[in-house]
């Protein structure tokens, strides 16, 4: 497979198409276009991106598949959501962990390409109880650590610490805990935003993988607590 070192604006001109036109019909009269525009040059990145990604960790994965792979499925999830338009508007590439098999809630790397909205994602989104409680209980025990791995490549200048929290402190930690909002935090994902016109550049993919490079201290700390090596 070609090695894609950036996309092309056809990728973002077939989604806003698509964004305007969400239906079966529509879809399948231009299936050649998401094809050609959209579904493999992401699979190529995705090759492109692999050794990239080796050099950063080797425990995770770039897979150049629809289907079971690296690259999201263009088709939405509609049976429990009031939303029944077929199709997502974005292409999304989660380059998993080998320990977690097809699983998104573990720790991973991502890229999301919408126009409008582009960005990439290191860290792990909605982890089950059993990691939740894993890494609360990690920071817990050793808050240097915590503080070094967002500090250590200066995460609060280039990424953001996001995702959702509750609202008051989990259970087993008081309200006063000096890294309580932390704690709280049922997401443990940094996000780097990025434009169009940083994946249109050609090299986007040494970009991309500096970008993941640089979340390294924070990878390695979400991997060691829920038990996966980095």
């Amino acid at each position: 497979m070609e090695l894609i070192t950036h996309f092309e604006p056809t990728l973002f001109d077939f989604l806003v198409d698509l964004a305007d036109n969400n239906e079966r019909e529509w879809f399948i009269s231009n299936k050649a276009r998401y094809e050609a525009e959209v579904k493999q040059p992401c699979l190529g990145f995705i090759t492109a991106f692999a050794p990239h990604l080796q050099s950063i960790s080797p425990h995770f994965v770039a897979i150049p598949r629809a289907v079971g792979g690296s690259l999201f499925r263009i088709h939405r999830d509609t049976r429990f959501s009031k939303d029944k338009r077929p199709y997502k508007t974005h292409a999304g590439m989660h380059f998993r962990h080998v320990a977690s098999s097809r699983d998104v809630h573990a720790p991973g790397y991502y890229l999301h390409l919408e126009p409008g909205g582009v960005f990439g994602g290191v860290g792990i989104w909605h982890p089950e109880r059993r990691s939740l409680t894993a890494i609360r209980a990690a920071i817990d025990a050793d808050p240097d650590a915590w503080r070094s791995a967002l500090h250590a490549t200066g995460i609060p200048e280039r990424l953001q610490l996001e995702g959702e929290s509750l609202k008051r402190a989990p259970r087993g930690y008081p309200a006063d805990h000096p890294l309580i909002e932390d704690i709280k935090r049922k997401d443990f994902i940094v996000s780097f935003p990025l434009t169009e016109a940083d994946v249109l550049r050609p090299g986007f993919v040494e970009e991309f993988a500096d970008a993941c490079r640089s979340a390294s201290p924070l990878m390695a700390f979400l991997c060691q607590a829920v038990g996966v090596a980095f």
